[in-house]
């Protein structure tokens, strides 16, 4: 008995059968699509209005479409794609390539919770906050510096910080590694705990031949 109440008192894990009844527009689901790709757990308006490159009232109303319908829930650190949501996307086609420009160990007696906290949200220079993409490996933070055409890709492994570029058209790649440079020194900066002699940021750096 115990069992029958507990299957009853469970909403049942969604189907694709539950998205005949649905009103998405092909612009719905080219969204959905977006957000998926790109492997965000959490995104903001603001950022999936750069990723996406919608007119803001435009995006409000697929956003309020999407939340009434049940495909994206609002959560305090801005959206996120429900169980329903993710029934939506397309299988994904080959992945954009990335550009690495800082592969570095992160000292031992620091706080990465710390540091992620200092830098989700937050704008530096060109960069504008997307959202973040969290599973078993680790956290990714991702930005989008619009004007410039590049999107920035922090990624954080236990005390390993990797900083990738993805470079959209004719993007500034220059830019891009200056952009990722300078996210780097905002890392270093925020330590709140004294850093031990041999365990200093180590930065690895590599350059595409922008000639």
């Amino acid at each position: 008995m115990t069992a029958t109440r507990e299957s009853e008192s469970t909403p049942p894990f969604p189907t694709i059968e539950d998205l005949d009844e649905s009103n998405l527009t092909a612009r719905d689901t080219d969204v959905i699509q977006a957000v998926v790709e790109e492997g965000l757990t959490v995104f903001t308006f603001d950022g999936l209005k750069r990723l996406v490159g919608l007119h803001q009232e435009k995006l409000s109303r697929i956003i309020d479409r999407l939340e009434e319908e049940g495909f994206v829930e609002k959560v305090p650190e801005g959206y996120k794609i429900t169980a329903r949501g993710s029934l939506v996307a397309r299988p994904m086609g080959l992945a954009q390539p990335t550009l690495p420009i800082v592969q570095s160990l992160l000292p031992r007696d620091v706080d990465v919770e710390s540091i992620l906290s200092q830098l989700k949200g937050r704008w530096f220079g060109k960069l504008r906050w997307l959202g973040y993409a969290k599973n078993d490996d680790g956290i990714v933070l991702k930005w989008i510096a619009e004007e410039d055409g590049f999107q920035i890709d922090a990624k954080f492994t236990d005390n390993y910080l990797s900083i990738d570029a993805k470079i959209v058209g004719a993007g500034e790649t220059s830019e891009a590694v200056k952009a990722a440079h300078l996210l780097l020194g905002h890392v270093s900066r925020s330590y709140n705990t004294p850093r031990r002699r041999g365990h200093m940021v180590s930065p690895v750096v590599f350059y595409t031949d922008f000639a």
